[in-house]
């Protein structure tokens, strides 16, 4: 089977791991590692066996494909470079900056073949794999990102670095447009949005509510769905899922309710068998993989095969134009209820700062 040279752009936080993931795939060849850092750049090219480019451009003439995984403001000048030549492209999430730049990119692919797949990797996430098919058309959605804060990604706020994962999982689910948006969010520690809370409704009647925040003292990536077959939740972090779905015995019997109000009912008896009789709680199996692995497979497989990506560029344009309504929603929020008082993401302290001299 004939290797696919790829090349990894940016080897940062996230870079590196794509870097040491694809070096070991027995039908990828690492080409290189592009890096303006020499010293980071260096180092993951020794590690992973292969070549450190402080120009990127250098190793394109080598390449099918690359991984791109620098920061989003530059995801339109270095994905639009590789895929204006033919080279598939691999884009962390968000695809780009905004949607405007998101499509050029989505055009670029489009033009000249190319694959391109955006990073939303709690779709591989095993957990979120292993929850789908319990999932029917879903009525309302609950999604919590919670972290402490990175300094990662400061070029960006909480919806595109956090709350983006949450977008392109409700999307999928949902199946359905957009018809509203609520939305507010804080400044806490920088000058983008850190905390953000927002309501979408779809045309098909589902609501989800979701939050993102990037400066908690907890760590949390969770997501709760209820639809026509039941309850399912999802722990992304500790990869479980639970499942609760009515019983024969509440479809089709009597109603615990009912029988509450019968004479001598035993209550307590009743309140233990809401989770024994009625309800049906179970925790699918989940097989565990790496996702980001997983992913970058996934990316190879599509080259390899030309087949459309899980994510794909429109896929990840839709998240895109679904966060800037966020965005739009957040920086329209009147704080105290009227057009005089504080609009937008609001600094969390109201006292301003000291400057330093």
């Amino acid at each position: 089977m004939k290797q696919i040279k790829i090349a990894v752009i940016g080897v940062g936080a996230l870079g590196q791991h794509h870097a040491r993931i694809l070096a070991g795939m027995p039908d990828v060849e690492l080409v290189g590692v592009a890096d303006t850092n020499r010293e980071a750049g260096m180092r993951v090219a020794h590690n992973c066996g292969t070549q450190w480019f402080s120009e990127y451009r250098d190793v394109l003439d080598n390449v099918d494909a690359v991984s791109v995984a620098v920061p989003t403001v530059a995801h339109l000048a270095v994905a639009g470079d590789c895929l204006a030549r033919g080279i598939s492209a691999h884009v962390e999430k968000p695809l780009a900056l905004d949607a405007t730049e998101g499509s050029l990119l989505v055009k670029q692919a489009e033009k000249t073949g190319a694959i391109l797949q955006v990073g939303h990797i709690e779709r591989f996430n095993p957990a979120m794999q292993s929850a789908r098919p319990h999932i029917g058309q879903p009525k309302y959605i609950r999604g919590e990102r919670l972290s402490p804060f990175s300094f990662r990604s400061t070029d960006i706020g909480v919806t595109l670095d956090l709350m983006i994962h949450d977008i392109d999982l409700v999307l999928d689910l949902a199946a359905s447009p957009i018809v509203s948006v609520e939305a507010f969010g804080l400044n806490i520690l920088g000058n983008n949005e850190d905390v953000v809370q927002a309501r979408l409704r779809f045309e098909n009647g589902c609501v989800a509510d979701l939050t993102a925040n990037r400066v908690s003292m907890n760590v949390s990536r969770s997501m709760q769905v209820w639809s026509n077959t039941g309850f399912v939740g999802i722990d992304f972090g500790a990869r479980q899922v639970t499942t609760c779905a009515p019983s024969d015995a509440l479809l089709y019997g009597t109603s615990p309710v009912e029988r509450a109000q019968q004479p001598g009912a035993d209550i307590e008896k009743l309140k233990t068998d809401v989770f024994e009789h009625f309800i049906r709680v179970e925790n699918p199996t989940v097989t565990p993989h790496d996702a980001l692995t997983a992913e970058l497979s996934s990316f190879v497989d599509c080259i390899r095969t030309q087949q459309k990506p899980l994510v794909d560029g429109q896929t990840g344009l839709l998240a895109l134009k679904a966060a800037e309504q966020i965005l739009e929603s957040v920086a329209a929020h009147a704080w105290d209820g009227n057009s005089q008082g504080a609009i937008g993401p609001a600094p969390f302290f109201a006292a301003p700062r000291k400057l330093a001299g």
